[in-house]
């Protein structure tokens, strides 16, 4: 059961969120509406995404399959959905019915698979490709300089529309390396729409609670927020 108390609580940091969205936007020179928030949902419970709802943030975000589907049970297409986890192929054919956008993908045939079952949705699945710009060994995605093989590999796939680039800065308070990381897909982005041509890739999915103030001075379309709005 959420509380006055709770329901408060999101109100104010709904508010503030689009408030600090907006100055930022103010100072760099871009449009607020051009920024989506995308709710980080992992740790909340379906009854906590139907409050913020209420509050105008219809993007949620999920990390696990089963978790989407259970919160999707509840509240169905009341919200566009989002998947932002690492996608295991087994899972594509639970994932692919319900979301607008995939947004960690970085293996050819996992692709592959979510063409297929979006061919038998009739839809056409929007994507994001995860790129590793840090270099870590823990993280998911693919490097920089295998995008042009990974892009050539994924183009004739008919289901499939290549929306833009995703990554994952650092847990650091180095707040220069995470700008230059965040500037480095943007410039990726950039080249690649140049060099193919058809892609037209728009979303640059970056910046999270901690860092979505820099991810949305450097370009950001997505930020990736929980704790923003959830604690």
């Amino acid at each position: 059961m959420i509380t006055d108390l709770k329901k408060d609580t999101y109100i104010r940091n709904i508010e503030k969120l689009k408030t600090d969205i907006d100055q930022v936007c103010k100072l760099s020179g871009r449009n607020s509406n051009d920024i989506l928030i995308v709710a980080a949902s992992k740790y909340a419970s379906a009854e906590q995404l139907k409050q913020v709802l209420e509050y105008g943030v219809i993007n949620f975000g999920e990390n696990r399959a089963e978790e989407l589907l259970k919160k999707y049970d509840v509240i169905g297409d009341n919200a566009i959905w989002h998947f932002i986890g690492h996608l295991q192929s087994r899972k594509v054919k639970l994932v692919v019915p319900l979301v607008e956008y995939i947004h960690s993908i970085d293996s050819l045939s996992t692709l592959e698979k979510i063409n297929e079952e979006a061919n038998k949705n009739n839809k056409i699945q929007k994507v994001l490709i995860e790129i590793n710009i840090s270099g870590e060994d823990c993280k998911f995605g693919i490097y920089p300089e295998n995008l042009e093989n990974f892009i050539t590999g994924a183009k004739d796939f008919r289901n499939i529309k290549i929306a833009g680039l995703m990554t994952m800065a650092p847990l650091t308070d180095d707040f220069d390396l995470i700008r230059i990381i965040f500037a480095r897909l943007r410039i990726l982005m950039e080249t690649f729409n140049e060099r193919f041509k058809s892609l037209n890739m728009k979303e640059l999915s970056m910046g999270m609670s901690n860092d979505f103030k820099i991810a949305i001075e450097e370009g950001a379309t997505m930020i990736r927020v929980g704790s923003s709005i959830f604690i």
